[in-house]
């Protein structure tokens, strides 16, 4: 019987290994440092979103802004952070802020602290296109803020490029912070509980507009929420933190019906269903 020819198995767009990271003591603080991630490890393929989940404090945020290299440098980051095959913690600043932004990009959690409320939010889409096309036209800047906005549903661009953040909804806010992310065309988006503060139905709309926008342009994506439910419609694999440590990972499909550890199946009993007891206090499951 013949060989069949050999495939290599392609590199993961993001390759995370033995990730740590410890904040600094304060001067009142006998402990030196404060462990926040404890050697966790995962990967992202090409196209593949990873949820990422746990409750508020288990490390989450702080794994995102490693991968940006957005901490402040009294923190203490240790492992490895490969992204499509470099590694981002040996790059200079200067190295990294051509990857930030243009190759990974940022969704974060409140639209009204991450917005400027003194720009215009046309102006504030165009920054992001300046920063990593410096030598492009006005008229092609203004093109490419437009097709943004058109891309991610917002009504009457037109107009409303020249509008502020406070004129906007919540949901439209967060519409605006996707354009901002989307416009330099990244190949990965890390979306950091981007629909915590929308009601139930928006967040539905950008849960849709965000797998839309994924296979449209391939985009690998790392999505983190504390919240199973919404993690369950957009994740092809999920990985579950508890006190900075990464407890369980699996396709969602097998995280959802049969999960391994204690904690996951906490977090999918707290989540209610139209069968749950609604006189049952929370703090009975």
């Amino acid at each position: 019987m013949p060989l069949l020819p050999f495939r290599p198995v392609p590199e993961p767009i993001l390759s995370v290994e033995d990730l740590s990271i410890s904040f600094p003591g304060s001067r009142s603080d006998p402990t030196p440092e404060h462990p926040a991630v404890t050697e966790i490890s995962f990967s992202i393929a090409e196209g593949e979103t990873l949820g990422l989940v746990g409750e508020s404090g288990s490390g989450k945020s702080a794994t995102s802004l490693a991968i940006l290299r957005l901490l402040s440098p009294s923190v203490r980051v240790t492992g490895s952070l490969r992204f499509a095959g470099t590694e981002l913690l040996t790059l200079t600043e200067a190295a990294m802020r051509r990857h930030r932004g243009r190759e990974i990009a940022m969704i974060f959690q409140e639209p009204m602290t991450a917005l400027n409320p003194s720009m215009a939010i046309g102006e504030q889409i165009a920054e992001a296109v300046r920063v990593h096309n410096p030598n492009l036209s006005r008229t092609l800047v203004r093109a490419r803020v437009v097709e943004s906005m058109l891309q991610v549903g917002l009504p009457d661009v037109e107009r409303r490029i020249r509008d502020y953040p406070h004129q906007f909804s919540g949901g439209q806010r967060q519409r605006i912070l996707i354009a901002m992310a989307l416009v330099n065309r990244p190949r990965l988006l890390i979306a950091d509980e981007p629909t915590t503060a929308l009601d139930v139905t928006v967040q539905a709309q950008i849960l849709h507009l965000l797998r839309a926008l994924q296979i449209e342009y391939r985009l690998s994506m790392l999505f983190i929420s504390h919240d199973l439910a919404v993690v369950s419609q957009i994740a092809s694999r999920v990985a579950v933190m508890q006190r900075g440590r990464i407890v369980e990972q699996a396709a969602a499909p097998v995280i959802f019906k049969s999960p391994q550890h204690e904690y996951t199946r906490r977090l999918l009993s707290a989540a209610p269903t139209m069968k749950t007891d609604r006189t049952r206090h929370l703090a009975d499951e």
